[in-house]
């Protein structure tokens, strides 16, 4: 196959330049220049005297016959079964972007395998040969996954084989370190695509309510767990999931859907402790602080438990080292003074020497949060905290980036932090102690199930109606601002007892009150609210006593 060409290795240069660059296997060219520089009927018919020889020649032919039958199976995905998918798709059967995000650039793959590298190993077939060899899809859609560490393996072995001397060696170790470089990156990607697959199915089992489908978030451990109560001996049923920035500790809810969890608290992995403790009535316990949150809990087993703390630990350490470098790179900084600020150039901070903004310390990703560099200090910092733009003198006064505290000296403006609280960062026991009115009531929104909240109508925003999950909640689940919306308490038969609806477009919002008696004292604040008038308080005498009753109820159902 080798006979028409005498340099089969010489197209080295068109593989570099072919538009396929994201194919990582394409370094393989510069692994075998002179693995067979001979036509292959010569090299059959030589007699190897040395048998390192005839192992470099075996692993040769390996290489050929393996990316023979690799080509064959690109071929099969991308011109028989996406081919087929595409066929259908374009017919109306489903959405054609179904079919690319199935197949990816396999199209490209193929090409750059089937009219560059194979071509260059021996003569194009003829025709191409629709083998499925008995096997699945799902199989062959993983051959270009598996073929670069392929690549690796063989590039070792060859290495191993070749003398230390042999010119091809420095060619040979070269591809290696790109090969290996490439499965890095490949195992890396298929690990955050697993990863992402996780957060979604956790993200169902939550109610689709918690913010987790983060590239930032890593899933490190799940499982049943039980909860010691403060107050009595009895241990609740509980459901951990871990992850390397925060544990959610969940309850676990009915279902005929498969599992189902309510997180009753997050607890971040900042300042988090954990800790084995003795307990002469229940065994296998310990004990997991954080700045949140402290809980005490007993697992299955003495096993169960050391895998518990473990990861903890683990998770604990890897957060911690990745605070460190943020904490060196801001450490090593030769800062501009706040009196040449602007002034003069600043150095920046690498983008590697740190892995979170150095203002929010909020953790980079590739997606939502990547890295800016504010033009006046030489921070790495997210988007958020450079958005702001100021002339800097030593850029000839041009307009440039810079991040909210470097704007603030030059400007004597106060940016982002100088704000007050977002809406829905006010505690709830900070409004029950000043409200028109306030207590639990059932509330459902279209068409998700009813949950029990804790409703709060301040005085101080007397038009906007909040909902916690409980009375000393540090932030609110949601908020309704009243104004403008149709107050409607006319029964209707699904509803149940003491119900009424707050409407505005295509938002519904349905109450449920413990009595009719509550439900009045509601409509009559709302019904006025909603007027953009602020109502009268409706709260009795005893109202701080009964919010303070709630909030215990609530903590001791935890």
């Amino acid at each position: 196959p080798w006979e028409s060409n005498p340099q089969p290795w010489h197209c080295k240069h068109h593989a570099l330049q072919t538009p396929f660059i994201g194919t990582s296997s394409m370094y393989i060219l510069y692994a075998f220049p002179q693995i067979i520089p001979q036509p292959l009927d010569t090299a059959l018919s030589s007699v190897f005297q040395e048998t390192n020889e005839q192992k470099l020649y075996k692993i040769a032919t390996e290489l050929l016959k393996t990316e023979r039958a690799y080509v064959t199976r690109l071929n099969l995905l991308d011109q028989v079964f996406c081919a087929k998918l595409t066929e259908e798709a374009l017919k109306g059967t489903f959405p054609v972007d179904v079919v690319k995000n199935i197949f990816s650039n396999i199209s490209s793959i193929n090409t750059f395998h089937n009219q560059f590298l194979l071509p260059d190993l021996e003569k194009p077939r003829s025709q191409f040969q629709e083998v499925c060899g008995s096997l699945t899809l799902q199989h062959h859609m993983l051959e270009p996954v598996q073929r670069v560490p392929r690549y690796e393996m063989l590039l070792k072995d060859y290495l191993k084989k070749l003398p230390q001397d042999d010119p091809d060696r420095r060619d040979a170790e070269k591809s290696l370190d790109i090969i290996a470089m490439a499965a890095t990156h490949s195992n890396s990607a298929i690990r955050k695509s697993e990863n992402l697959k996780k957060l979604l199915e956790i993200y169902e089992m939550l109610g689709e309510e918690e913010d987790i489908v983060n590239a930032s978030n890593e899933f490190i451990k799940e499982g049943h767990i039980l909860k010691l109560a403060a107050r009595n001996t009895s241990a609740m049923e509980r459901y951990l999931f871990l992850f390397n920035n925060m544990l959610l500790y969940c309850v676990p809810k009915f279902s005929l859907g498969g599992p189902k969890y309510t997180v009753r608290t997050r607890i971040g992995i900042d300042g988090m402790k954990v800790l084995e403790t003795i307990n002469e009535d229940y065994p296998h316990t310990f004990q997991v602080s954080g700045k949140e949150r402290t809980l005490e809990l007993q697992a299955s087993s003495e096993q169960d438990k050391d895998n518990w703390i473990k990861a903890f630990q683990e998770t604990i350490e890897i957060f911690h080292q990745k605070n460190e470098t943020f904490k060196s790179a801001s450490k090593d900084v030769e800062e501009v003074s706040t009196a040449e600020l602007g002034k003069r150039a600043p150095r920046w901070i690498r983008d590697k020497e740190v892995t979170m903004c150095m203002k929010c310390k909020e953790p980079f990703n590739a997606l939502t949060r990547r890295r800016h560099h504010c033009r006046a200090c030489g921070y790495v910092v997210c988007w958020k905290c450079s958005d702001n733009k100021v002339a800097l003198e030593y850029d000839s006064n041009k307009i440039n980036k810079v991040c909210k505290d470097c704007y603030s000296i030059l400007t004597g403006e106060e940016k982002a932090e100088g704000k007050k609280k977002g809406i829905l960062e006010i505690e709830a026991a900070q409004f029950s102690g000043s409200s028109i009115i306030c207590g639990f009531l059932q509330h459902c929104e279209k068409n998700k199930p009813w949950g029990k909240v804790w409703c709060v109508i301040p005085e101080k925003e007397a038009l906007v109606l909040y909902l916690y999950g409980a009375p000393q909640d540090v932030k609110a689940q949601s908020s309704i601002p009243l104004l403008g919306y149709s107050v409607e308490d006319s029964p209707r038969p699904a509803d149940p007892p003491a119900s009424f609806r707050l409407s505005q477009s295509k938002s519904v919002h349905s109450f449920v009150a413990e009595s009719e008696e509550l439900k009045q004292r509601w409509l009559k604040v709302i019904r006025v609210a909603v007027t953009g008038e602020v109502p009268e308080s409706q709260m009795p005498n005893d109202a701080t006593a009964n919010a303070t009753d709630a909030q215990e109820t609530s903590s001791d159902s935890t």
